[in-house]
């Protein structure tokens, strides 16, 4: 029995035709990462006003206020503990009709929790996609559970029944509804993967000097080893290959070491944190991920909105996007050669390359603000 289970519930409050009131918290990354998940939820004509509990600052979004744990408290206690105690302090002093938390541990689970405590809806954002859950959430990034090291079936029986116990479910991709409803979860399930700022992320008619590009942060999940692998690849064959690896993370030390030990230090360039990451975008020609597990990624969204073909792991939700041999590539996870082999096809067939182009962003255009809008509208009501 999960913990929200045992606290059982009171009646819901479902608002009072003026909206609701939304209060949510998770590890916000990034301000875009932010804005392309909560500000269409806070556009929606059905959201009163919504209420972000964070360590990080909150980016100003109409309707959204930021909660910050106090200081005294996460010196005491740790970050997380100290957000996740402020959460429950806003949820009772606030008493928002929806609660929610980004991946299931613990934010999801939290929200679970406080929403049978204060008698409001729950919802949890299972943006990190089946990896959350599977084999105990042992191959999931942060997850409590990874440090198993081993698959517990006990643990995956667990965590699908916190996940049952959720009153609404946001999956980014059609990928991650089929694994739960095959797991017998049967919780209200919606697909909603983001809206891109479609002004910020353009199709920029400029020379692209940057023949392949990754965003994102470097952590183990992402396997930017692998990326480093292809990129010594092609340039066997592409002398003159150029790529950039735009974030930061505790890896990039050794990603940069790795790469002078491959020999290709000349060929990559390691940007660090970005805050235009679009600019970056639009130096380049096409977008490679090489991640072992995705939802439907963001950094992938917005570069195809910048009109780069994608080049990525067949993981997760990405093939919700990327339509094999039209808009881009979907490749065996840690298959270095069938990444280079990819990346040598399109770099060096000019026609393919446009036409991929134009389909990538024209298949990216369908996640704009407005049309997940019209989504969130739907949901809340």
């Amino acid at each position: 029995m999960s913990l929200a289970e045992v606290v059982g519930g009171r009646p819901r409050n479902d608002g009072d035709g003026k909206g609701l009131r939304i209060l949510l918290t998770g590890r916000f990354d990034s301000d875009n990462w932010i804005l392309s998940h909560v500000r269409p939820l806070s556009a929606s004509s059905r959201c009163a006003w919504l209420w972000m509990v964070s360590t990080n600052p909150v980016p100003p979004v109409p309707k959204v206020t930021g909660v910050y744990p106090p200081k005294w408290l996460i010196k005491i206690v740790g970050a997380t503990p100290a957000r996740l105690v402020t959460f429950f302090w806003a949820a009772f002093r606030l008493r928002p009709h929806l609660v929610g938390g980004f991946h299931l541990l613990v934010n999801g689970l939290t929200a679970t929790v406080a929403g049978r405590l204060i008698g409001a809806r729950s919802m949890y954002f299972c943006v990190g996609g089946p990896v959350e859950v599977l084999d105990g959430g042992v191959w999931g990034e942060g997850n409590y559970f990874a440090r198993m090291c081993t698959p517990d079936p006990v643990v995956e029986k667990r965590l699908l029944r916190a996940v049952n116990a959720c009153d609404i479910v946001i999956a980014v991709g059609s990928r991650a509804v089929k694994f739960f409803r095959e797991k017998g979860v049967r919780t209200r399930f919606h697909v909603v993967s983001g809206g891109i700022d479609q002004k910020k992320f353009l199709l920029a008619d400029q020379a692209r000097s940057i023949d392949a590009i990754m965003t994102g942060r470097l952590v183990p999940i992402k396997r930017i080893d692998v990326f480093l692998d292809a990129v010594k690849r092609v340039a066997e064959t592409l002398p003159n290959f150029r790529a950039a690896i735009v974030g930061d993370g505790p890896l990039r030390q050794a990603l940069a070491r790795q790469a002078e030990n491959l020999g290709i230090s000349r060929c990559v360039t390691f940007t660090g944190y970005q805050e235009d990451v679009g600019e970056w975008l639009n130096r380049a020609k096409l977008f490679v991920l090489t991640s072992d597990s995705e939802g439907l990624s963001l950094s992938m969204m917005e570069a195809m909105t910048c009109g780069l073909p994608a080049v990525v792991s067949n993981v997760g939700d990405l093939a919700d996007l990327v339509t094999e041999g039209s808009n881009g590539y979907l490749v065996p996870r840690r298959d270095p050669q069938a990444f280079a082999d990819r990346i040598i096809e399109l770099l060096t067939d000019d026609q393919k390359l446009a036409e991929f182009s134009q389909a990538a962003r024209q298949s990216a255009l369908r996640y704009g603000p407005q049309q997940t809008i019209q989504q969130w509208n739907a949901i809340l009501a």
